[in-house]
């Protein structure tokens, strides 16, 4: 199965979901994260504040940071940076792993929800 490693920002706690206004955004990365360990996928999370060590020992990790700290988070599928700047969503995070996306993950789109006539969209 894949390794998926995620090299974050600076944050309070490792999973940056802590204090009294929690990210939504850092929320819903953890739980999307939990779902792909329980499918198989190895998932580690390197926090610049927790483990520098962990971006030190990757070279292509440090060279993005060196490019600036906007370039977090960066995620590493199977020891290659595949998305940089911003958290994946689950669906691209299965995409980027190879991982088939079942029915039940993939958005319901409701015929003529677009408001166009049949064959127009």
């Amino acid at each position: 199965m894949s390794t998926l490693d995620v090299f974050e920002p600076a944050m309070c706690c490792p999973s940056g979901v802590c204090g009294v206004e929690v990210d939504p955004v850092l929320a819903q990365f953890g739980a999307d994260l939990q779902a792909l360990a329980e499918a198989g996928v190895t998932v580690q999370r390197h926090s610049l504040s927790h483990a520098p060590q962990a971006f030190a020992a990757h070279p292509e990790v440090l060279r993005e940071l060196q490019a600036g700290v906007e370039r977090l988070p960066i995620v590493v599928v199977d020891g290659r940076i595949a998305s940089t700047g911003v958290y994946p969503g689950k669906l691209q995070m299965m995409r980027l792993l190879g991982l088939p996306i079942a029915s039940a993950d993939k958005p319901h789109i409701k015929l003529g929800a677009c408001g166009c006539a049949p064959g127009q969209c």
